[in-house]
């Protein structure tokens, strides 16, 4: 069965064969019936006519008194072909007359033989019947029973018509062997006629199931067995127009759109991981069973493994070289936090990375719901920053921006030096010549030594700005910083043509902050409004007071902010000088950060052609008693 099972032909020849076949049984039998039935019939008439013409000679033997001629009658009418005997009964069951010699003088029993049970049968006796039957001697015949009435010319000897309506019954045995072997060749003809049209059948359906169905269909099923392997280019080419045809092309426009769509799904999944590629911080995606489920190359660097070896593993296995999720009570778990309030989390962590190198991280997480597998899930988005590199690109952005002071400071520090020099050169010709005079000395000491308070002011404004340690947090007077940090840039200014306008509020406004940090913003919004008047302007710094918060504002006279690069001015790495140079795109971030760092926030107003102005809000700090002035 099961090899039956494995093939459509093999099913089609069955199922035809066994249906042709019973098909062919059913309509033999009922041909067979028939058949017998209307041989039956065909002898009973032949009978019926045989009884005609011995009614006719029996009828004018009785008139005559012949009974030797009508006993030869049955006597040759016996030996005819196919008859085997011929016998005529009386109405009381004897036999009279008959072919068989043997048989004379027999008396039948209307109570127990088959033949008087079918003729007396409902209490009387019946017309002409023929059936099937044992004669005498055990051999079976087709018995034509055939009554033969009593008429007026015969009552004389049988009595009236009332009272004998019958003068005897005429029997004629027909050999059955011979009707049944007529039968079976017939039978036999019939079967090898349905055998015949049996396997022309079989062979033009399996020629036509093979040539329009199975042809076809193996096609489609190859066809889909390498698309289901990858071989997604994969068409099939059907002849005609009927239905497997117009099949086999609905699966060719499937097939191109299965393709189209894949296609289509790659250049996504290529494009999206493409686009997180070029996110300079790690990124991961978590699912609820901590499973990093996708990441960035940034990440895989982080950490020190291939994108291959981070799928599918635990967060808590790839940031601690833990078995289990890190315990909610010890480490701020993001996922955790977001499962219970659904609310993004920012949280520091140190990472143990596998290669027993630790990690300081920054990490920014959010919920992500999304539907996979037909059910809505709420994955983990992790933003991953290494604080590390923040704190290189910190002091790097702070380096290079101290590197465009230089010219500035050397021309701060040059004039002290030159004046120093001069006042030497005067002592020194003085002493020469033999005629010094010691409140002349005095006056040029006194000079040497302011003009090198100057230079070491310089280098102490220097000092503040470029620090790269964390210091921990001191009272900052705002003004004092604003100062010092624009003198370091006048010159700068001077040579941009920009001239720098500083309106300062009069009352000492102070915060608690790291000062370098302070000046590092005054710095990069200065440099910034540099940049954006290539050709010149003019700078206004101010700073205020506005309730409980201090203000410093950055307004030039600049090109301004297009409103398409207006949401992207703080993303890192983002630069678009005016000036066409080439900038790092850090230090509107790097302002950013510091001034959030603070409690505080950055604000920007533009409109192209009208320049732009930077405000600065930093939380005051009331100056008590217990701290000293900076």
């Amino acid at each position: 069965m099961l090899w039956i099972g494995e093939s459509l032909t093999r099913k089609f020849l069955l199922g035809t064969a066994f249906g042709l076949l019973t098909t062919s049984l059913v309509f033999l039998l009922l041909f067979l019936g028939m058949y017998r039935a209307q041989l039956q019939f065909e002898r009973s008439e032949a009978s019926r006519q045989v009884n005609a013409l011995l009614q006719a000679s029996l009828e004018n033997a009785m008139l005559k008194r012949d009974l030797e001629g009508l006993r030869d009658i049955v006597e040759r009418l016996g030996r005819q072909d196919g008859i085997t005997s011929v016998m005529i009964i009386n109405p009381a069951n004897e036999v009279r007359f008959t072919s068989e010699p043997s048989l004379l003088g027999h008396r039948y029993s209307p109570e127990t033989d088959s033949t008087c049970i079918q003729c007396h049968a409902g209490g009387e006796r019946s017309g002409q019947y023929t059936m099937f039957m044992e004669n005498e001697q055990g051999k079976e015949v087709l018995r034509s029973v055939n009554p033969v009435q009593n008429k007026t010319p015969c009552t004389k000897c049988h009595g009236p018509l009332e009272v004998n309506p019958v003068n005897g019954v005429l029997f004629v045995d027909y050999d059955a062997a011979t009707i049944r072997e007529n039968a079976q060749n017939t039978t036999l003809i019939l079967m090898g006629a349905g055998a015949l049209v049996v396997f022309v059948t079989l062979t033009g359906g399996w020629w036509f199931m093979r040539r329009f169905v199975l042809s076809p269909v193996n096609q489609l099923s190859g066809a889909s067995a390498r698309i289901a392997h990858g071989q997604l280019a994969t068409r099939v080419t059907l002849e005609g127009n009927d239905e497997l045809a117009r099949l086999g092309n609905s699966f060719n426009d499937m097939a191109s759109h299965l393709q189209s769509s894949l296609r289509q799904i790659r250049e996504n999944e290529s494009y999206l991981q493409g686009l997180i590629d070029a996110i300079p911080d790690g990124v991961r995606v978590i699912d609820q069973q901590y499973r990093v489920i996708t990441c960035n190359g940034a990440y895989s660097r982080q950490i020190g493994l291939t994108p291959e070896q981070i799928k599918s593993r635990h967060c808590y296995e790839l940031g601690y070289g833990l078995s289990a999720p890190c315990p909610p009570t010890m480490i701020t778990c993001p996922l955790h936090e977001i499962v219970d309030n659904g609310q993004p989390i920012k949280c520091l962590h140190k990472f143990q990375l596998e290669s027993g190198r630790a990690l300081d991280v920054e990490i920014i997480a959010a919920p992500l719901r999304v539907v996979r597998e037909g059910r809505e899930q709420v994955l983990i988005v992790e933003s991953i920053r290494d604080l590390s590199k923040q704190i290189k690109f910190s002091q790097e952005q702070k380096l290079s921006a101290l590197g465009l002071l230089a010219a500035g400071v050397a021309h701060e520090i040059g004039n002290p030096l030159g004046s120093i020099r001069l006042a030497l050169q005067s002592l020194e010709r003085a002493s020469a010549a033999g005629e010094v005079d010691s409140e002349e000395t005095l006056s040029y000491l006194r000079l040497v030594d302011s003009e090198i308070d100057k230079c070491i002011d310089v280098s102490q404004r220097l000092l503040k700005l470029s620090s790269g340690q964390m210091h921990a947090k001191d009272l900052v007077c705002l003004n004092t910083a604003l100062t010092e940090t624009i003198s370091l840039l006048s010159w700068e200014g001077k040579a941009k043509g920009v001239v720098i306008e500083q309106r300062l509020t009069d009352s000492d406004m102070r915060l608690l902050a790291i000062e370098s940090d302070i000046r590092m913003i005054v710095l990069n919004l200065v440099l910034n409004a540099f940049y954006a008047m290539p050709d010149g302007g003019t700078l206004t710094v101010s700073s205020r007071r506005e309730e409980n918060a201090l203000v410093m504002s950055f307004a030039d006279s600049g090109v301004g902010i297009s409103h398409q690069d207006m949401p992207h001015i703080f993303d890192p790495f983002f630069t678009k000088r005016a000036s066409k140079e080439r900038g790092t795109g850090l230090g509107l971030s790097i302002t950013k950060n510091l001034v959030e760092k603070f409690g505080g926030r950055i604000t920007v107003a533009s409109e192209p052609g009208k320049g732009a102005v930077f405000d600065v809000t930093l939380p005051m700090t009331e100056l008590d008693d217990s701290v000293g002035s900076v």
